[in-house]
């Protein structure tokens, strides 16, 4: 596993990074862990950005949406999981001001945005910036995946949203690197050799720069389809990318939890 220990990963003047993250099952948050850690460590890394735009596997919409709410409630999109979870909350403040401005972005590159003035962090957000910001303090918005549109099309999402990672907007993609939840084996069992292989797959091509074999992962990949049964976690992924310039990326953890759950992150710009 990898975590550059480097006191930052923010780019030539300040400007941060596009991230990847994968965000785990919620326990993530009561297990702790290599994966935790990491997270805990990330936020300090990238330092404080003028507010975060979470892009979530688990806000999925026919076409773009971004929500405005001032205060954005905490969402507990899980059942069955330990009470504490429940009593969780990540009180951050919203951005509607910000969220006109994504959306005049995506506008502006040929693509559909919604507002949402009502919906509030799920999981997808929360778990993650928990760790990342534990202060809550920092301004926060969603923007929703398209699981019926391509990686080509999650792409052209980041590239359109790149702007306002030189206005000090985090671009926060959450989801997972490796997402097949019938594969997950609780109590720490070792990843099996399909999940292993497909995770160093895409090491290779995010590092390398290989866009057209990232958004072919499907094809090109002969575990692709079995690392993603559905597409949601992964898209996130393709947002990032495509903020970050759609070039070459640097990797910033890898490892599983739960065997095969695949928790890599990543940064470009």
């Amino acid at each position: 596993m990898t975590d550059s220990q480097r006191s930052s990963i923010r780019t030539a003047g300040g400007v941060p990074p596009a991230v990847f993250v994968s965000h785990g099952a919620p326990t993530l948050l009561l297990e702790g862990g290599a994966a935790c850690d990491f997270l805990a460590r990330l936020g300090p890394r990238l330092g404080r950005p003028k507010a975060v735009l979470c892009v979530s596997a688990h806000w999925e919409t026919d076409e773009p949406a971004v929500s405005a709410a001032v205060r954005p409630e905490t969402i507990h999109d899980f059942s069955g999981f330990p009470r504490p979870l429940y009593d969780m909350r990540y009180p951050a403040p919203g951005s509607p001001d910000l969220a006109k401005g994504v959306q005049a972005l995506l506008q502006k590159a040929g693509l559909a945005c919604s507002i949402d003035p009502g919906r509030g962090l799920d999981h997808g957000a929360w778990v993650p910036l928990k760790l990342m910001y534990p202060g809550a303090d920092i301004p926060v918005l969603q923007l929703s995946v398209q699981p019926d549109r391509d990686p080509a099309h999650h792409v052209a999402v980041g590239r359109a949203l790149s702007p306002l990672r030189g206005e000090g907007v985090l671009v926060l993609a959450s989801g997972s690197a490796i997402h097949n939840l019938r594969a997950l084996r609780w109590g720490g069992a070792e990843p099996e050799a399909w999940a292993r292989e497909f995770g160093a797959w895409l090491d290779q091509g995010v590092t390398a720069g290989d866009t057209a074999a990232l958004v072919n992962y499907r094809a090109g990949n002969p575990y692709g389809a079995k690392a993603h049964p559905t597409d949601e976690h992964f898209l996130p992924l393709f947002v990032a990318l495509g903020a970050g310039g759609a070039g070459k990326g640097e990797m910033l953890f890898n490892g599983f939890t739960h065997a095969n759950l695949g928790m890599h992150a990543y940064a470009w710009g």
